[in-house]
């Protein structure tokens, strides 16, 4: 199940089953099963940079963070993949500076975040080719065309 919580003053903004797709679309790409939980919120810089400082000693915004876990709920038994943790207000600049929609930028770092999740990085010239890659996929079977990402 994909949880997705969105800070109140941006829900309306926020198409929630495109979020849900976009991470249904990244876990078939990265070839994660179908049964894992994660969770999705839609934050402001704020709280981005407080958790980038608490958990990355990095006291600065970011667009995406994206935090594992190997839990497994004792209710149900499925695995919880982990959060994926987005600055509203950081993807919809990066929207406005590349030219797409800011729920566009959305759509890319859930998939950018869930791939961090299947512990792909962008840390070398290979890891990024890789991760890249695998965006530009989930983009095109999303049939969603962001400038840069698609072939």
């Amino acid at each position: 199940m994909i949880h997705i919580q969105v800070e109140k003053e941006y829900w309306s903004n926020v198409k929630t089953a495109e979020l849900r797709m976009a991470a249904k679309t990244a876990c078939s790409i990265a070839g994660l099963p179908t049964d894992k939980e994660l969770t999705i919120v839609i934050t402001d810089d704020d709280q981005v940079r407080e958790l980038n400082a608490e958990f990355r000693q990095n006291n600065e915004t970011t667009d995406v963070l994206s935090f594992p876990s190997n839990e497994t709920d004792p209710d149900t038994g499925k695995s919880y993949l982990g959060d994926i943790i987005i600055s509203y207000p950081r993807a919809c600049q990066q929207a406005t500076k590349a030219g797409h929609t800011c729920m566009n930028e959305l759509v890319l770092l859930v998939i950018h975040g869930i791939l961090h999740l299947a512990n792909h990085d962008h840390a070398n010239d290979a890891e990024k080719k890789v991760m890249f890659d695998l965006q530009k996929k989930a983009l095109a079977q999303l049939n969603i065309s962001i400038k840069g990402y698609n072939p």
